[in-house]
């Protein structure tokens, strides 16, 4: 079995806050078992910082979707989690402090521990829509 993974976000997209809202999916095989849709809880000066944020949301959903399943003698590794950013994946994968994401909440940086213990994968996958 696969679980596989998908985060986006819009950046600033609502027009009242500017607040952006983070999506994610998951999917065992190819059916759908999770998903998510919810505004961010505080606004993000940049779309890195907002896909950042969705990727973060996305990994601890991952993370309770591999816990309920390992009940069932199903284990995982390397988790593909796909995002549409590439700086944001960059982020994730290199410890260098960038001029752009000293400013992020370092809650946030959950997400590069999960990569570096390799229970997720980072993928770029492109936006078609």
């Amino acid at each position: 079995m696969v679980l596989t993974a998908y985060a986006d976000a819009d950046h600033a997209g609502c027009q009242d806050t500017r607040r952006s809202t983070s999506g994610s999916a998951q999917f065992l095989e190819d059916k759908l078992v999770r998903w998510s849709s919810k505004k961010q809880k505080s606004i993000a000066i940049l779309t890195i910082e907002a896909e950042y944020i969705a990727m973060f949301g996305c990994c601890a959903q991952i993370l309770w979707t591999k816990s309920q399943l390992s009940d069932y003698d199903f284990a995982f590794n390397k988790i593909p989690l796909y995002c549409d950013n590439r700086s944001a994946i960059a982020l994730c994968c290199n410890n260098v402090q960038y001029s752009q994401s000293k400013h992020i909440d370092i809650r946030h940086h959950f997400i590069r521990e999960q990569v570096e213990n390799s229970v997720v994968k980072l993928y770029f996958v492109t936006t078609d829509y």
